[in-house]
């Protein structure tokens, strides 16, 4: 796991919510320049982290749809995760294979409040992904993983999926090399474990 995606409507509220649920306090994420979207991070360990992800009104709106269904999320939720992978191309076509679609590898990046910029590349964020319960995958390449800065103020425990087709997302989980456990659900759905100042809470 690299990161989980817990999107909400505004980021001051939602940050304030998720601070107080956890007992922690996040750090400053930076702006997703051209995507309409801003965020702020809590990290698990060196190579591990949570962003608070939200619409940004000081960008214009973008072209296309924001990533991550942010244009439409009417509350708090934990809308996906992402997973690393050093071949992004060799897995896109594994996961075709398998008869699930991550959509094309492209290049991202934002700047740190200190102005030094991360780069990335990254599979589709916009890509259905079973509803989101199939992570999207990031290389870092040459550029210090985000967690790197991030004090480890919470611990990743793990995550499961739910979904109204378990066994067709097991598939797909298998394929792309994931050992995660799928239950059936009404709708797809990912619950992290996570270890807090507060306690062990599970977040979807």
């Amino acid at each position: 796991m690299d990161h989980l995606v817990f999107a909400v409507p505004d980021l001051e509220e939602g940050v304030r919510e998720v601070e107080r649920l956890f007992g922690v306090e996040t750090a400053p994420g930076g702006r997703h320049h051209g995507f309409g979207t801003r965020n702020r991070l809590i990290g698990f360990g060196p190579d591990t982290y949570m962003e608070i992800v939200s619409v940004d009104p000081e960008q214009p709106r973008p072209a296309g749809t924001r990533w991550f269904g942010l244009d439409d999320l009417a509350a708090p939720r934990l809308v996906t995760w992402c997973a690393k992978h050093p071949d992004l191309d060799a897995l896109i076509a594994r996961g075709r294979a398998a008869g699930i679609d991550l959509g094309e590898a492209s290049g991202g990046g934002r700047e740190r409040p200190d102005g030094t910029r991360l780069q990335w590349t990254v599979t589709d964020p916009w890509a259905d992904r079973a509803g989101g319960v199939i992570p999207f995958f990031i290389d870092w390449g040459d550029t210090d993983h985000p967690g790197t800065r991030l004090p480890a103020l919470c611990a990743f425990l793990g995550v499961r999926l739910e979904h109204p087709d378990p066994s067709t997302v097991a598939t797909w989980l298998a394929a792309l090399g994931l050992d995660v456990s799928v239950g059936e659900g009404v709708s797809p759905r990912v619950i992290a474990t996570l270890e807090t100042p507060n306690g062990i809470i599970e977040l979807s």
